[in-house]
Parts: C-alpha cells; sequence; structure tokens
C-alpha cells in the first residue's frame, strides 16, 4: 500500500516569519529580485485581516544528512511554492527589504487608514499623501514589531486626530496585529521524493504557476546552503547572468559587500565592459555547463541529489559527498565564468559564422558547446590550436541534425560518457560518419530545408557558412552577406512576394520558403521592386553593356556567374518567371545544402 509522501499542517504567519528568520524555512527567492507588484502585496494584507484564505505554501524537506563523525544533521525545508506570497508578508510585516528587476533594495510599505469608512480603502500601497494625512498609519510594519507598544501609540494617534474614537482605533489595531495569527496552509513534500515526482506534485497544485524546472531546485538547494558556500555560488550564478544581459549593472553588484568582498566579484567583473550578445546563458545554462564539466554528468536532477549528500549507491545522504559536490560546482563555475574560456569560446562559435545572435536558436547546443570547449582544453590528446576547430564542427554538426532538440538531458549524458570511455576524437568520427553521410546531404538536408521558417537550424547554418566563406550579397560586390545581417540588411524574397502572390501563389507557406531567402541590400531591394526574377536579372544584364549600374554594381557576366554561385542560386534563375518557382525552390535547396 503507497502512503501519503506529504504532510498537511497549519502554521500561523508569526511562526512562518519565526522559522524563515531561525533558518529552518528558506526562501530561495529572497536572493532574487521580487516579482510581485506592490498592489498585490496590499490585498494580500487586506485578506489576512478580513480572515480570507490565501493558499497554501509547498515547502520540500531536505534529507537529513549523516556527518563524518556519525551525527545526523536535520534537514532544512526549502520553500517550493509560495516562495512571493512569504516575501509579500516579510516585506509588509517584517519591514524586510526586497530586491526590484536591478537588485536594488528597497521597501514595499503598506499604509493602514484605521478610521476607513469603505473597507476597499482601509490598506494602500504608501505614498506621500499618506505621510501627511495623520488618519493614517504609513507603515504597518511598526505594529508588529516586538516592541510595539499599543496604548501609546493610540495615545499618540488620538493626539494627531481630534475628535477619535479610542475604542475604535483599538479595536481596528487589534485586528491588524491579529493579522500574525492568521493559519497559513503548509503542505510539506517527503524528502524521499525525487525531482521529478515534487515537479509534478507542484504541477497538479498549482497548474497556473510557473513550472519549475531543475536548475531552480538546483539554485534553492544553493541558497539554503551555508555552510559549504553555496548561497555564495548561487549570488555569482545570479550576478554573471544578469551582467551578460545587461553589463552596466555591475556599480550593483558592487553594492552587496558581503559578495563585493569575495574573490568571485573580481572574477565576473569583466562583464561589465562586454556587450557580446551570441552567449548570453540563463542561470540554467550556466549550471548545466558547470556540472557537465565538473561531474560528467548531463541530468540536473542528478546535481540535486548530490548537492544534498546522496550516495548511489547506498542511498543514503552524507556529508563528505555534499562538501565534494559543492568543491566540484565551484570548479565548474569558476571554468564558466572564466573570462578567457568564455572569451575564446565566444570566437569559437563567431568562427563557424555565427556572427549574430539571429542566428542561433538552441541554448542548449551551445550549452553543451561550452562544456565541451572546457573539456577539450584540458585534454592533453587534443592539441590546443585545434580545439576552436573540434567545437566548431560539433557545433555545426549537432544544429543542423538538431541533436539536443528532443530529450537534450538523455543525448548529453549518452554524448559525456561515450567522450569520457572513447576519447573525443573517436567518438566524434564515429558520430560523424552516423550522422552526416552523403545522404544526408543529397536527401535530408534538402528536405530540412523545405520549410518556411527563417529560424530553422538548417536555414542558419546556410547563412552561417555563407558568412563563414565571406561571400558577397546578391548584385553587391564588396557588401558581404555578414554585413548585412549585423547592420543595414534584412531577409528578402528572390522571387518577390507581391508578384508571386499576384500570379496565384497565395499560400505564405508556398511564397515564404527560406530557398526564395536571400539577404539584399536596401537600395537593391528597392530597384528590385515586384519584378519577376527574368526581368530584374535583365535590368542586371543589360547594364553590362550601358555601363550604369541600376540594380547593385556587378558589371559583367563571369561576375555575375560567380555572384550566383556565392548566393547558392541556380544559373537558370535569370530566365525565371512564376511557372519556374517549384523548380528553383528544388534546385537551390540542393544548392544551398552543398555550400
Amino acid at each position: 500500500m503507497i502512503g501519503e509522501k506529504f504532510t498537511l499542517m497549519q502554521y500561523s504567519v508569526s511562526a512562518i516569519l519565526g522559522l524563515i528568520e531561525a533558518g529552518q524555512f528558506v526562501i530561495p527567492e529572497i536572493q532574487r529580485p521580487f516579482v510581485w507588484k506592490r498592489s498585490q502585496v496590499r490585498d494580500l494584507i487586506d485578506s489576512l485581516y478580513n480572515g480570507y484564505p490565501t493558499g497554501y505554501i509547498i515547502t520540500w524537506k531536505n534529507p537529513d544528512v549523516k556527518t563524518k563523525d556519525g551525527v545526523v544533521a536535520g534537514g532544512k525545508h526549502v520553500l517550493i511554492d509560495g516562495q512571493q506570497r512569504v516575501t509579500a508578508l516579510m516585506a509588509a510585516i517584517s519591514g524586510l527589504e526586497v530586491l526590484d528587476e536591478d537588485f536594488n533594495r528597497d521597501r514595499v510599505k503598506i499604509a493602514f487608514n484605521p478610521l476607513a469608512t469603505d473597507p476597499t480603502k482601509r490598506f494602500e500601497v504608501q505614498d506621500a499623501s499618506h505621510l501627511k494625512d495623520k488618519k493614517w498609519i504609513p507603515d504597518i510594519s511598526v505594529i508588529f514589531k516586538p516592541d510595539f507598544k499599543q496604548r501609546a501609540f493610540e495615545n499618540q494617534y488620538a493626539a494627531l486626530n481630534e475628535d477619535v474614537d479610542l475604542d475604535e482605533v483599538s479595536e481596528e489595531l487589534t485586528k491588524l496585529k491579529a493579522i500574525a495569527n492568521r493559519q497559513i496552509g503548509v503542505i510539506e513534500l517527503d524528502h524521499t521524493l525525487d525531482i521529478d515526482e515534487v515537479t509534478e506534485i507542484f504541477i497538479r497544485i498549482n497548474s497556473k504557476g510557473t513550472p519549475l524546472s531543475q536548475s531552480d531546485f538546483v539554485m534553492s538547494k544553493m541558497a539554503a546552503d551555508t555552510a559549504h558556500n553555496g548561497n555564495v555560488l548561487r549570488k555569482v550564478v545570479d550576478y554573471f547572468c544578469h551582467l551578460a544581459v545587461k553589463p552596466d549593472f555591475y556599480p550593483q553588484v558592487q553594492k552587496d559587500t558581503e559578495f563585493a568582498a569575495t574573490p568571485y566579484a573580481q572574477k565576473i567583473k569583466w562583464l561589465s565592459k562586454d556587450n557580446e550578445d551570441i552567449y548570453d546563458p540563463d542561470y540554467g545554462d550556466m549550471l548545466r555547463v558547470a556540472f557537465m564539466y565538473s561531474f560528467s554528468r548531463g541530468r540536473l536532477s542528478d546535481m540535486v541529489s548530490l548537492l544534498s549528500g546522496r550516495d548511489f549507491e547506498t542511498r543514503e545522504f552524507k556529508e563528505e559527498i555534499v562538501e565534494d559536490s559543492y568543491k566540484k560546482l565551484d570548479e565548474g563555475i569558476q571554468a564558466f565564468i572564466n573570462e578567457y574560456h568564455f572569451a575564446q569560446f565566444i570566437l569559437a562559435i563567431k568562427g563557424a559564422g555565427f556572427k549574430s545572435s539571429k542566428l542561433l536558436n538552441s541554448m542548449m547546443t551551445l550549452d553543451f558547446a561550452y562544456y565541451l570547449f572546457l573539456k577539450l582544453s584540458n585534454d592533453a590528446s587534443i592539441p590546443k590550436n585545434q580545439v576552436k576547430r573540434y567545437v566548431q564542427k560539433w557545433f555545426v554538426l549537432s544544429t543542423l541534425t538538431g541533436r539536443y532538440i528532443g530529450s537534450p538531458e538523455t543525448v548529453m549524458s549518452r554524448d559525456i560518457r561515450n567522450i569520457d570511455e572513447k576519447g573525443f576524437l573517436t567518438f566524434f568520427s564515429e558520430i560523424e560518419r552516423s550522422v552526416l553521410p552523403d545522404t544526408f546531404w543529397e536527401v535530408t538536408l534538402p528536405q530540412n530545408l523545405e520549410t518556411s521558417s527563417v529560424n530553422s537550424p538548417a536555414f542558419n547554418t546556410f547563412l552561417a557558412a555563407q558568412i563563414n566563406m565571406n561571400k558577397n550579397s546578391l548584385f553587391m560586390h564588396g557588401t558581404m552577406i555578414s554585413d548585412l545581417l549585423d547592420i543595414s540588411g534584412d531577409v528578402h524574397h528572390i522571387f518577390p512576394k507581391a508578384y508571386l502572390k499576384s500570379n496565384g501563389v497565395t499560400s505564405r507557406s508556398r511564397y515564404n520558403q527560406v530557398a526564395n531567402y536571400t539577404y539584399l541590400d536596401t537600395q537593391v531591394n528597392k530597384a528590385i521592386s515586384d519584378d519577376a526574377p527574368a526581368v530584374y536579372f535583365k535590368t542586371v544584364m543589360d547594364q553590362f553593356d550601358s555601363g550604369t549600374a541600376e540594380i547593385g554594381n556587378i558589371m559583367g557576366m563571369d561576375a555575375l556567374n560567380e555572384n550566383l554561385a556565392e548566393n547558392a542560386l541556380p544559373p537558370e534563375i535569370i530566365y525565371m518567371i512564376v511557372g519556374d518557382y517549384d523548380d528553383f525552390l528544388s534546385k537551390r535547396r540542393h544548392l544551398m545544402a552543398v555550400s
């Protein structure tokens, strides 16, 4: 018989706040920006005041860990749902400062009017008017302080508000203070549950909530662990990811004096001058790469278990495993944030032609590529000057084949194991022969290019190849495709959309085929207008004799043929009209595949 895997309890607001202060309940998101609107904090306080239900919070008890001397240390309770509600209570009642989206510390102050005749106007988010109007208590947190003296406060309030009914004020203050005794339901999940089970429970209980990811659990574990520096490592992850997107955030990092005093602060300072957007990892990406590199594992659920001290053989939880796991995680994070490592990896990706974030559509593929870069950089069998080349080849292979799109953790785990067992060079040779045979280039890739999605990995890799080989854009010698992608160009139709639609090709999926796309200089696109290829190519060829360039700057047939080849266009394009459209798409897909 299966027993219940949770315990349902009731805690008062004051008890929950007390357990948090004592460190028994851990709110990992207290280190991250508070996402609730201030009006939501006000509404929560009003609901508690009126005795309305405010929903359950869910905690997951960390397993008890056996220390080296045999003593069993009790695990803490990590809040996995209800973090925003509890943080709101800490902000409004305990006077806790919360972090805004830029990690600035600020107070959320809720004002209270004990004389309000309209019950919907009893609580408000504090503004300047509440400081001036003496009927308002501008910050309810003063009422909940241990040294609060209600009688003295009532007398002071009466002195500021003539003809006030002290009994009425006293009654309202007593009701307000009663919020501390309001009961909140707590669902405590058993520590024997694994991450997948906890996630499923969360989804079933809170279908409207943000789904929990395995990286969320890892971040929770880190925040809850002060003994092994986990809470500091979590800040490293948070701050690095924030700086990667917003370099001018570094002054805010310096305001965190506790973190600024650690060596990690200097190690991520370089991001304050970095404006590269090729790889802007979130905390899930960063944890994944660090874990794969330091632990040679691909499943983040294993990381939660290891940080908890789980011995996979005995199923016990041991302190020495916790210590070793945090040491390895530290090593992985430091390898990730190393300026030289990061910069060289970005150069590798850009060197493969992926010079714009527009061409990148799989963070998982990037994550594995960065893991591979770190791995090969420490592989004595790989010449140092060949590391980036092999990373580029693997990245292109995994992008073209969608290797890490479906069930990525399973594939990553298998790849890591094979690389460790066989060595990268042997494994790569096997995979290359397996997934990129001649039939891939002749059949599979042209079929993959039969799409209207400009985010197609096949189309993006084609563009990257053009950039890598420094190809000229159509009709413009000297204006490279890489220039247009970064600066002034946009993707345009070779058979103009308006021309196709006016001639019966009205399906968006047909006229927007990626094989009908190329990057054009803006002025060239305007000159082409809505004409058939046969028409605008005739204009181009006529300018060879006239000497007056009307479209682009190609001024000879040899130069035109070379330009067509650079852009994977069949020579017949110069004579094509709407009846040739399907034949054009088929021929160009094959040219794109082998270019």
